[in-house]
């Protein structure tokens, strides 16, 4: 998958974007935060280096907060019809996580592993 075109974008077709691979990491993450910005019981996410992204159509909407150990975070979505579409934190990793959902093509990035297990959800079934 090296060198490869990762696309995608959010429901309305207002922001699209493109990533150049291979991915650096796929997982399927249960934190609280990510539940909460998603509405979901989970998020699947596909990591590539951060100046592999670019935006071709739209200008995403950003949200920065800092998390609860106090590192910085910045989620992207569609202002229009809200799909969530990056997350990336402030620190020493230069990756960012693209929602897998956003992907063109989910099917081709299934997660590998789990992150933030431990705040997985009593009723969520692996």
């Amino acid at each position: 998958m090296a060198g490869e075109l990762i696309e995608g974008g959010c429901l309305c077709g207002a922001v699209r974007y493109r990533a150049t691979g291979p991915p650096q990491h796929q997982t399927m993450c249960y934190c609280a935060n990510c539940r909460r910005a998603s509405g979901a019981q989970s998020v699947a996410w596909v990591s590539v280096s951060r100046g592999a992204v670019e935006f071709t159509r739209g200008e995403p909407s950003r949200y920065r907060y800092a998390r609860e150990d106090g590192r910085n975070i910045e989620r992207v979505f569609c202002g229009d019809c809200g799909t969530q579409l990056t997350y990336a934190a402030d620190g020493p990793d230069d990756g960012v996580d693209i929602t897998t959902g956003s992907l063109d093509d989910p099917e081709a990035y299934p997660p590998h592993g789990e992150s933030w297990a431990e705040e997985k959800l009593s009723w969520v079934k692996s």
